[in-house]
Formats: C-alpha cells, sequence, structure tokens
C-alpha cells in the first residue's frame, strides 16, 4: 500500500507542524509554539497570550534555537502590543530569558523598534502593534530564505572540501527546521546533501544533558528519511580515530567578533578532535548571529542551566520523583556543573558559512567584512 502511495506521488508521513507560528483567534492573538521537550513522544502545541508564558517557554527550551529565538523575541513584543501590555517590560523579560544566544535580543530590539517609530510617528497604538508584527513577519521571512542559501553554500563548501563525495557528516545538538523559520543551519547543509545523493552518515550526537540530537535531530533526519546513526557524545573520540568522519557541521548561539563560536556544550571538543584528526570544522549560521559588540570568546556570557538538568534524567510516561521532575540518577544533593555552551576559537573553526557566503579562514577582519556586505544587501 505504502509502495502505492509512493507511485500515486502521496506522501503518507505525518504533516510537519511549524516550530513557531502565530494566530488570531476571536479572542485575541496568540502564538503557538510546538513544544520541543515533548518531542519525539508527543507533537503538542503550547499556546502563549503574554509575554511571561513566552519567556518561560524559551526558559525550559520548548522553543530553542538561535535563529528561531530571536523570531520569537519579535513575535513576543508584537504579542504584548497587540494584547495592550507594557511593550518595554516584556521586551526587557524576552531580551534576558536566555542571555548567550543574540539573535533573541537581536530579534526583540528589532520588533520593539518598529513598535517605538510608529507609535511616535502616529500615536496610534494599534498602527503601532501592527508595525510590531510586521517586523516579526519580516523577519520570520528573512529566516527561511537565509536557511535556504546557507544550504546551498554549506554544500558547495562541502563538495570543495570533500570532491570525493559521499559525505560523512557528525553534527551536535539540534539545527534543523526545529530552530530556524525554514529548514535550520548546520541541518540545512546534510539535508541538502542527501537530497544531491552526496550524503552518506549523518552521525548524530545525543548531545547531553538534555539529549537535542537523540530527541530532536534525530527526529528531524528520520522524518526526512536521511541515513544517520546516533552515538553518545563520548563516544566521538573513537568515531573520529576509526576514520569515519569527513567533516563536522554545527550551528552557533553567538559569534564574537573575533570568530569565536559559542555553541551548545560539547561542541568545543569536536573541533580538538577534528583538528588532530584533520577534518573540517564548519559552523553554520545566519549573519545575525555575530555579534559585533562582543570582542571575543571571553566576553561571552554563557548561560548556567539548573545541576538538576545533570542529576536527573527525563522519559515520556515514566513517573518522576527528583526535583526537576525526573529521574534521580545522582546521589540527593549531587552538584553539576551545567553550561549551555562552550567557546570554540576560531583558529579551530575551518569556516563559518552564513547566507552571505563562507568566511574561511576565520578572521575579526573578514567577519567584519561579511557583515558590511549583509547590512549593505538588506539596505538596498
Amino acid at each position: 500500500m505504502a509502495d502505492q502511495d509512493a507511485r500515486n506521488g502521496e506522501d503518507k508521513r505525518p504533516t510537519e507542524i511549524p516550530a513557531l507560528r502565530w494566530e488570531e483567534p476571536p479572542e485575541g492573538p496568540v502564538l503557538l509554539l510546538l513544544d520541543q521537550t515533548r518531542l519525539p513522544a508527543e507533537e503538542v502545541e503550547l499556546v502563549c497570550t503574554d509575554a511571561p508564558a513566552l519567556v518561560e517557554a524559551i526558559r525550559s527550551l520548548a522553543v530553542r534555537g538561535a535563529p528561531l529565538l530571536g523570531i520569537a523575541g519579535a513575535y513576543g513584543v508584537a504579542l504584548a502590543a497587540a494584547r495592550g501590555f507594557d511593550v518595554a517590560e516584556a521586551a526587557e523579560a524576552l531580551a534576558g530569558a536566555r542571555p548567550t544566544a543574540v539573535n533573541l535580543a537581536g530579534g526583540v530590539r528589532r520588533a520593539q523598534t518598529a513598535h517605538q517609530g510608529a507609535l511616535a510617528r502616529t500615536g496610534d497604538t494599534r498602527l503601532a502593534a501592527a508595525a510590531a508584527l510586521d517586523a516579526a513577519r519580516a523577519l520570520h521571512r528573512e529566516d527561511t530564505e537565509a536557511s535556504a542559501r546557507m544550504a546551498a553554500h554549506g554544500l558547495a563548501l562541502l563538495d570543495e572540501l570533500l570532491p570525493a563525495g559521499g559525505h560523512r557528516v557528525l553534527t551536535h545538538c539540534n539545527t534543523g527546521s526545529l530552530v530556524s523559520g525554514g529548514e535550520g543551519t548546520a541541518f540545512a547543509v546534510a539535508l541538502a546533501a542527501h537530497r544531491a545523493g552526496r550524503l552518506r552518515r549523518l552521525w548524530v550526537d545525543e548531545t547531553r544533558p538534555l539529549l537535542q540530537g537523540a530527541r530532536l535531530t534525530a527526529y528531524e533526519a528520520a522524518r526526512n528519511d536521511m541515513p544517520y546513526t546516533l552515538l553518545t557524545d563520548n563516544a566521538a573520540g573513537s568515531l573520529f580515530a576509526a576514520g569515519e568522519v569527513d567533516a563536522v557541521l554545527i550551528g552557533a548561539d553567538r559569534i564574537a567578533a573575533d570568530g569565536s563560536v559559542a555553541n551548545k556544550v560539547g561542541s568545543y571538543p569536536l573541533a580538538v578532535l577534528a583538528r588532530y584528526h584533520h577534518v573540517p570544522f564548519i559552523v553554520v549560521a545566519p549573519v545575525t548571529t555575530v555579534d559585533p559588540d562582543t570582542p571575543d570568546g571571553a566576553s561571552v556570557e554563557v548561560e548556567q542551566r539548573p545541576g538538576y538538568e545533570v542529576t536527573e534524567v527525563t522519559a515520556p510516561q515514566v513517573p518522576v520523583t527528583g526535583a526537576g521532575g525526573g529521574i534521580p540518577v545522582a546521589p540527593l544533593g549531587t552538584q553539576a556543573y551545567n553550561p549551555a555552551f562552550d567557546l570554540t576559537p576560531p583558529e579551530l573553526v575551518t569556516a563559518i558559512v552564513t547566507e552571505e557566503g563562507a568566511v574561511s579562514p576565520v578572521t575579526a577582519e573578514a567577519l567584519a567584512e561579511l557583515c558590511a556586505r549583509s547590512r549593505q544587501v538588506t539596505i538596498s
């Protein structure tokens, strides 16, 4: 029956739920979020009617990923404006919900600036709310377009670095459509390689402690019929030693002016392994993730997550007894070190791929030129 459906051109896979969408039911506008903490067991949407609800969704990682956080922040400002809440207060709360992700504050500022400008010009709160929503929608569209361009630039770079084809790519955390208005950042490059028939294997780090790789990247790879294999984070070294990795593809939550990359904790060890084994280490992120106001990696504020994310585990439909809502796996009172991100210095990064092209070698001058070029394109 499945073969017949395929011959008829019908896709019987479940319809994909967007990671984020704006709706306007009769009772007032809402922001709907695919709850990523429930994946892959359940596809459930959260309904946010105000900024505090969205802040909680961001902190709990129900919505996550640098580009999507920027979009969510912009829509959060629009939501506060449309429902008559204090926009400045909402913007401040949203911008500080996850300090490392520069896109979040950037999206908030963009919508807030549009709101303030319209309010100053017209004095009409409805027109100001509409301006904030227009700004959020514009950012959403731009991210969708940027995702497609990053995928094309990234695939071209892979083919240049690995002319033999049959790419075996290792990725960390989750960088697909769950973090973007489009098909993602690093994952979008792997997906483009798959569609071109040039992806031999996607190696998926499970990404402890919250398993974004196991729960989310594997979920997206399966839905796209990609050849993928899941591994524990500490198995990556043996995979490199066996010669099974041709390239590493990761995303970024913030890229400092000098090219230092803040990404999900566990990225830096992969960069060290890649350098030792002469494997390209490629970062894929939109230009909005480059923060010229952060001079270097030491200046990046790294978010510290709750210790219970390390001392407890969660599993769908299993009784929980821990303080954080999980199953304790460490003795009561155990202290945990749980940074959300680590920093990879630019000398370990082979290339940074953006929608405006790739930077290699990664230097402060090359990044500044890329950002200036991007601003010119946006203005024109």
